[in-house]
C-alpha cells in the first residue's frame, strides 16, 4: 500500500458529523500532548497534516484523515487536560466513548502512552475501560527519542506492569522524530485494516 493521497476528510464536533462508516478506521487516543498529531504526521509522511502544538489540548474534535480513499486514520481528542472546563471534558468523553463503542468500521484502536513516564490515572482508566468493553488496544509508546537506549527495557517493563499488559507483542515503541518503529506500526495497522491483503509500507512509499 503506497501512500498516494492523504487528506483531512472531516472535522467533527458531534458524532452526527462523522463520515459514513464505509472505510476501515484506525483511531488514535491518548492524554493531551502525548504526540497523537505528530504520530499521524509521521505515519503519513506529511509535516503538517495534523496540527501540532507544544500546548496540550490542541485536538478538540474528532478528525478523520483519509488515506488512498481506502482507510481513515482518526485522531480523537486528548484526555486529562485540566484547563478545559468540566463541561467540555464531559462532552469529549461522551464523544470518545460513543465512537469507541458504536463505530462499526473501527478495526484498531491505538492507545498512546509517553514512554518517559509511568501511565497516569487517565491512561489506566482508558486502558481498563477499553479492555472491559472487549477492545484490545495496540499500545504505542511515543517519544522514544527522548530516552536513552539503555532505559528502553526498564520503561517497557514499568509501563506493561502498571497497565497489567499480558501480551507484550501488543506494545510498540516509536519516535515521530527519528521514525523508529513507524514501519512496524504501519504493518500492524495494515494487518488490522486489510487482513487478507496486508503488506508493509516502506520509507520510500511514504516519501
Amino acid at each position: 500500500m503506497k501512500l498516494r493521497n492523504v487528506a483531512l476528510a472531516a472535522v467533527c464536533g458531534r458524532k452526527d458529523q462523522f463520515p459514513e462508516p464505509d472505510l476501515p478506521e484506525i483511531c488514535f487516543i491518548g492524554k493531551s500532548n502525548v504526540g497523537k498529531s505528530s504520530l499521524i504526521n509521521a505515519l503519513t509522511g506529511r509535516k503538517a497534516l495534523a496540527r501540532t502544538s507544544q500546548a496540550p489540548g490542541k485536538t478538540r474534535t474528532v478528525n478523520f484523515y483519509e488515506v488512498n480513499e481506502a482507510l481513515y486514520l482518526v485522531d480523537l481528542p486528548g484526555y486529562g487536560y485540566a484547563k478545559v472546563s468540566q463541561t467540555e471534558q464531559k462532552r469529549w468523553g461522551q464523544m470518545i466513548e460513543s465512537y469507541l463503542k458504536q463505530r462499526e468500521s473501527l478495526c484498531l484502536a491505538v492507545l498512546l502512552i509517553d514512554i518517559r513516564h509511568e501511565p497516569g490515572k487517565g491512561d489506566q482508566m482508558m486502558y481498563d475501560w477499553m479492555t472491559y468493553y472487549g477492545i484490545e488496544p495496540l499500545i504505542v509508546l511515543t517519544k522514544l527519542d527522548k530516552i536513552k537506549k539503555n532505559q528502553l527495557q526498564k520503561q517497557l517493563a514499568l509501563i506493561t506492569r502498571a497497565l497489567g499488559i499480558q501480551n507484550k507483542e501488543n506494545v510498540i515503541a516509536v519516535s515521530s522524530e527519528s521514525k523508529i518503529g513507524i514501519d512496524t506500526l504501519w504493518q500492524r495497522m495494515e494487518q488490522a485494516a486489510f487482513p487478507t491483503d496486508a503488506a508493509p509500507i516502506s520509507d520510500s512509499d511514504r516519501s
